[in-house]
């Protein structure tokens, strides 16, 4: 197999890709059915992730579509010096070589995430769960006929269809070289993949988010805000968990009493701490490991904040590292939880829903790390690279 394809064989396929995804769309709706029809489990985010619809087929043919002409990552000039020898020195971006995505539910990693990868030069695997197994085939089907169609080889998509035991003995003893895995999923799969891989991991870590409404809020904002944030999408990692609420707040309590009445209006369960939990409609917080979870579900957590430092300390202590924001019209309170809080993404005045590539100006994303090497936060193509060094001589020796 060709350890490179050039930019004009990679943008082929990507285009080649997007117009058997349109043409395919029956096909992939059905496949889809299938899986939704036999999916047993009663997690709500799985379900959520699980469903393909016309609206998610325009979505990975746009995501195919700006891929291809997205600028080439490959070779970009990072550093350049002349050495005092004479020697001319270089830095590029180079490809990784072979990523394995191994990801639960969501069909649409095997065409967003996987074409972002391949944009990048890399040999693609994909592990996708069983509950999605119909609706990846099929995907990957169509990868190798875009792959074919364009005289390359259908080695650059791959799909192991493992279970559990397989997928463990792969992470431990890979049967083909493998540089990098991107582990999509809850913790357990993540904890899972680290476990047992023997090459790097970027971790696409828990949410958990939180949101701190700063006694200078704009308290109508505030709760615009944390609806969105809740329940917009709740099987995103970018949704919100807990809302923390500062003790000085003016009128704590009618917003209070508001905001509870504006998440029951959504059927959001709220869990309260002890000042909180007196008001109707809330359950008072009885495990204190609460304050730890991620839900992806129509559930949060309330709680009073002493002051801003109690804020920042209690978010840096129990969040993924994922998202916050504060809501508050004091700039120099703003800049001050921005320049401490120790998350991917930090936000002032404005929902963590947009945490993700596309948003954020990355045109998409294969993961959002909350690992702080070798890109936090959304991953898009441009950091879906390693480097390499180019070092020009004439006969220099040491």
């Amino acid at each position: 197999m060709n350890l490179l394809l050039s930019l004009k064989q990679r943008n082929a396929v990507l285009l080649s890709m997007a117009k058997y995804l349109d043409e395919e769309r029956e096909a992939i709706l059905l496949a889809n059915k299938q899986d939704m029809e036999g999916y047993k489990g009663g997690d709500l985010a799985m379900h959520d992730r699980l469903k393909v619809d016309e609206a998610k087929i325009d979505g990975m043919i746009l995501s195919l579509n700006q891929l291809a002409n997205a600028e080439d990552p490959l070779g970009i000039e990072r550093f350049n010096f002349t050495h005092e020898n004479g020697m001319r020195v270089s830095n590029k971006t180079a490809p990784f070589g072979t990523i394995l995505i191994i990801y639960e539910s969501r069909p649409d990693v095997t065409i967003e995430a996987a074409g972002i990868a391949f944009k990048s030069g890399n040999k693609i695997l994909l592990k996708g769960g069983k509950e999605s197994l119909n609706s990846n085939l099929l995907l990957v089907q169509l990868w190798h006929k875009a792959l074919e169609a364009n005289d390359t080889t259908r080695e650059w998509v791959g799909y192991l269809e493992f279970n559990r035991t397989q997928t463990q003995e792969f992470l431990e003893n890979p049967t083909e070289k493998v540089d990098l895995i991107v582990p999509r999923g809850g913790e357990k799969l993540i904890a899972f993949v680290k476990q047992h891989a023997t090459c790097p991991v970027i971790v696409s870590g828990r949410g958990n988010n939180f949101v701190y409404v700063d006694s200078d809020a704009d308290v109508d904002m505030a709760i615009d805000i944390i609806i969105n944030a809740k329940t917009a999408k709740i099987s995103a990692c970018n949704a919100l968990d807990k809302v923390l609420i500062a003790s000085g707040l003016p009128d704590k309590q009618e917003f209070i009493s508001l905001l509870i009445e504006k998440l029951k209006e959504h059927n959001v369960e709220i869990i309260a701490d002890q000042a909180i939990s007196e008001f109707e409609g809330t359950t008072p917080i009885i495990d204190p490991k609460v304050w730890y979870e991620e839900f992806l579900d129509y559930k949060i957590v309330l709680g009073l904040a002493v002051d801003l430092d109690d804020a920042i300390e209690r978010i840096n202590k129990y969040s993924g590292g994922h998202s916050a924001s504060i809501i508050t019209t004091n700039e120099e309170k703003a800049d001050y939880f921005m320049s401490r809080i120790d998350c991917a993404a930090v936000y002032h005045n404005a929902s963590t829903r947009f945490t993700d590539g596309g948003q954020l100006g990355l045109g998409g994303e294969l993961a959002i790390s909350t690992d702080k090497l070798h890109q936090r936060g959304p991953i898009g193509l441009q950091h879906l690279v390693t480097n390499k060094w180019y070092v020009k001589g004439s006969g220099q020796v040491r």
